[in-house]
């Protein structure tokens, strides 16, 4: 394949460690709440089970229902001001869960708190859609959503001290003040386009917008969200999402339960044991988006490893307590492979979708993945009660991962293929 000479290449620099920064501060203010969870706020606010997970499901509430919304606020206007109020507000809610005093205002907290961290990750990969070309945007997604597993490793590490050493309401206090301090500096270092950019001469702007444009040549515009939001790949996107999403679920509910059978182990090292899944899919994840990037191949970096990891997580399940580390080298197996897909997989999205409805669509299918997660929990907690038994809903789980994986499969691998399979359905009404 003919190489294209990068453009700008300062774009990285300039670009990348400031979404990346960005993306952890929200995956830290909103995953926290199971430190709290974990060292006293059920006790000391009164919270019993099933409320527990009433507040965890209004987070998602708030979460899944405004994606869409922002998404579409942030195309037709600008991502910059979207997530420096999105900073503000997280922030600002995350330091005052610290202080709450009842049940309500906690209630309140977590469904604003999913509201306002609804439109970051479509909106940031909306936003690398139009920095980054087709070359480049599998690796530009993958940084980004490296904030997921990167927050995990020093979320707990941290959050684990803040607690320890004061306790959960300072906790929140303290990782809530860094949003407001980036929201700063977001305001002064983000540009909304390329053409705005000091840092890229006039001759780089015309370049890369040019290449840009050409991407989406073959891409035939759509007259409004309703027509995207009902066309089969799109569909098919969301469908995806969410059933990968309730895989995914799985293999977070069944490290921390294989971990639990390894009695023999020191609770430090049960520690290190609980990060390895997450540094191979690190690794994984940037391999991946590399491949994908250089051979242009987005889908032989989606399903593949989908259908690896759907295999080792049965696997690791069979097989089970009797042998641990087996049971534990599957597990990490899986972890890497279903991270792995993540960037491939938002880069094909740009590739199918016109850039004119882009960021509704974006947003559509991360709330899908959002809601298949929710979803997913609640499916498996009723099969655990029905059926006395965890058998059913880890088959329940791999069955959606599976199920993933065949849909992917359907697919197009590029926008002709899409314009022709389009086309067809156009004639057929």
């Amino acid at each position: 394949m003919e190489s294209v000479k990068p453009v700008a290449t300062q774009r990285w620099w300039y670009l990348m460690p400031i979404i990346f920064i960005t993306y952890s501060l929200a995956y830290l203010d909103r995953a926290n709440y199971g430190f709290a969870a974990a060292t006293g706020i059920d006790k000391d606010l009164g919270i019993t089970h099933g409320m527990s997970s009433l507040i965890g499901s209004l987070f998602f509430l708030g979460y899944c229902l405004f994606q869409v919304p922002g998404a579409i606020y942030a195309q037709r206007n600008s991502v910059k001001k979207l997530i420096f109020f999105s900073l503000i507000l997280w922030g600002l809610c995350a330091a005052a869960t610290g202080m709450v005093s009842n049940i309500p205002m906690l209630m309140v907290l977590r469904f604003v708190l999913g509201v306002v961290e609804a439109a970051v990750m479509p909106s940031m990969l909306m936003y690398i859609s139009r920095w980054f070309t087709r070359t480049e945007r599998s690796r530009a997604n993958t940084f980004l959503i490296l904030g997921n597993p990167v927050t995990v490793l020093w979320m707990s590490v941290v959050s684990g001290y803040l607690v320890h050493s004061f306790g959960w309401r300072e906790m929140f206090v303290i990782e809530g003040i860094p949003a407001l301090a980036w929201a700063v500096v977001w305001w002064f270092t983000v540009k909304d386009k390329p053409a705005d950019a000091p840092w890229m001469s006039e001759a780089e702007k015309t370049e890369l917008q040019a290449r840009l444009k050409a991407e989406q040549a073959d891409i035939a515009p759509v007259r409004d969200y309703k027509t995207a939001f009902r066309s089969s790949i799109v569909l098919k996107c969301c469908a995806i999402h969410a059933l990968w999403s309730v895989g995914v679920y799985g293999f977070i509910m069944w490290l921390p339960s294989i971990l639990k059978t390894a009695s023999t182990i020191d609770i430090v090292s049960v520690g290190w044991l609980a990060a390895v899944p997450y540094l191979a899919a690190i690794i994984l994840m940037l391999l991946a988006s590399w491949l994908s990037d250089k051979t242009r191949n987005r889908k032989l970096f989606v399903w593949p490893p989908l259908l690896i990891g759907t295999i080792a997580f049965v696997g690791s399940y069979m097989i089970g307590s009797s042998h641990f580390w087996t049971s534990f080298a599957l597990l990490v197996v899986a972890g890497a492979t279903m991270y792995a897909p993540y960037g491939p997989f938002f880069a094909l999205v740009p590739e199918l979708i016109p850039s004119n409805v882009l960021g509704g669509a974006i947003g559509l299918i991360n709330s899908c993945g959002a809601m298949g997660a929710f979803l997913g929990s609640w499916i498996v907690g009723y099969l655990n009660g029905a059926t006395g038994s965890p058998a059913a809903s880890y088959m329940f789980m791999a069955g959606a991962l599976l199920c993933s994986v065949i849909l992917m499969i359907t697919v197009p691998e590029h926008s002709g293929q899409r314009s022709k399979q389009e086309g067809r359905l156009a004639v057929s009404r």
